[in-house]
């Protein structure tokens, strides 16, 4: 009984830990206070600033595109090389899935500046261009696609494609009509996480970006530094309505399970 009752308190600690700040942070959006410590009139002030300013509006607009193509991209390039190296021999197979583990291991700041040395400095790629930006997203974001397409392909039956290949299907159509079908939670998942990543990045779009494109991160880093305390507040509404999306997202895919549990429970029981 105790140890239940310890287990519990611990499990409440945690929650409190994780999620007390931003619901703390989540209240102070929905008042005119300007800083962390006395609440005054409650107002929606901050989100009105928030969706009526143009520069934070492009700002959002401006990461949320760079976000989803960046993922689009590592999330084709990570589907390739876990077909690929699903396919191919143990030692190489096995060379494909060290390599992968680099980028996943290595230091943002370390990618970041890599990037940054091989194609502005080396290639001499213009550094206002988006080029070196979305090239440091995708490295960043294909590994762990990669990572999240592998175990679906994994649980698939091999001998399916060459059955297809054994039937007069094309490498290519049997890989769109067989393979691809089958993995698609997996792409999915690893999009989703690529995106997360992408939003969530500073030290390589720091390294990177242009000199006039802020991501969200950077856009943050900077506004604490300055003077303008509206826009300081506007961005306690902008973490309250990223957190609310994640949350509905998260929510949304659990019932969708449960659902598909429940209905394949269902079909067994018939």
């Amino acid at each position: 009984m105790i140890i239940r009752s310890c287990r519990k308190l611990f499990l409440l600690l945690v929650l409190l830990f994780l999620y007390l700040p931003i619901l703390v942070l989540a209240v102070y959006s929905f008042t005119t206070s300007t800083q962390i410590g006395a609440i005054r009139e409650f107002s929606l002030k901050n989100y009105v600033t928030l969706f009526t300013t143009p520069e934070l509006q492009e700002m959002i607009a401006g990461t949320i595109a760079l976000a989803l193509g960046a993922a689009l991209i590592a999330t084709f390039l990570g589907t390739i090389g876990a077909i690929g190296a699903f396919y191919s021999g143990k030692k190489m197979s096995s060379l494909i899935n060290t390599l992968n583990r680099v980028p996943v291991i290595n230091a943002d700041v370390v990618t970041g500046f890599s990037i940054c040395v091989l194609l502005v400095v080396a290639l001499h790629v213009s550094k206002d261009s988006y080029i070196p930006l979305v090239a440091g997203h995708v490295t960043l974001c294909a590994p762990f696609a990669f990572l999240a397409v592998m175990p679906r392909i994994r649980q698939m039956d091999s001998s399916i494609y060459e059955a297809a290949l054994d039937l007069g299907a094309t490498p290519a159509k049997a890989l769109l009509k067989i393979v691809v079908p089958q993995i698609v939670p997996g792409i999915i998942s690893g999009f989703a996480l690529a995106v997360t990543l992408s939003l969530d990045d500073y030290f390589i779009a720091t390294y990177t970006k242009p000199a006039t494109f802020d991501t969200i991160s950077t856009y943050v880093v900077n506004a604490t530094k300055g003077s303008q305390t509206s826009i300081k507040t506007a961005l306690w509404a902008l973490s309250t309505v990223i957190f609310l999306i994640v949350v509905l997202i998260v929510l949304v895919s659990n019932l969708r399970s449960a659902r598909k549990d429940e209905e394949g429970g269902r079909y067994a029981e018939n």
